[in-house]
């Protein structure tokens, strides 16, 4: 099975950094668009960002814009989402997806094939 693994997850103030990682061993990820999501206790799961398939688009949810950003390093095979500037209000899980695409990604969860099983970020003072 095709099986996604997130990192870098924590607990971090407001205002503090954070990189999460996505890796699948055993398969090349750059053939891949991947998303993160995340959810936080009682709300819905939504895109946080998405980077297609040899990272040709990148897309971003408003609410963190300026902050997040996603990036692949095709020789560790593995996608990144460093976030800065964090608020308590990016407290959630947080899930890498994967989809075999072309030139495409989305922020739209049922989009994905393939999830992990989330890292836990807690944003408070």
């Amino acid at each position: 099975q095709f099986q996604l693994v997130e990192s870098g997850g924590g607990s971090v103030q407001p205002g503090g950094s954070l990189r999460l990682s996505c890796a699948a061993p055993g398969f090349t990820l750059d053939y891949y668009a991947i998303g993160w999501f995340r959810q936080a206790p009682g709300k819905e799961r939504e895109g946080v960002s998405c980077t297609s398939d040899s990272g040709g688009s990148t897309m971003y949810a408003d609410s963190v814009k300026g902050r997040f950003t996603i990036s692949r390093d095709n020789a560790k095979n593995t996608v990144y989402l460093q976030m800065n500037d964090l608020k308590p209000e990016d407290t959630a899980v947080y899930y890498c997806a994967a989809e075999v695409s072309v030139h495409v990604c989305s922020v739209v969860t049922d989009w994905y094939d393939y999830w992990g099983q989330g890292t836990q970020v807690t944003v408070s003072s």
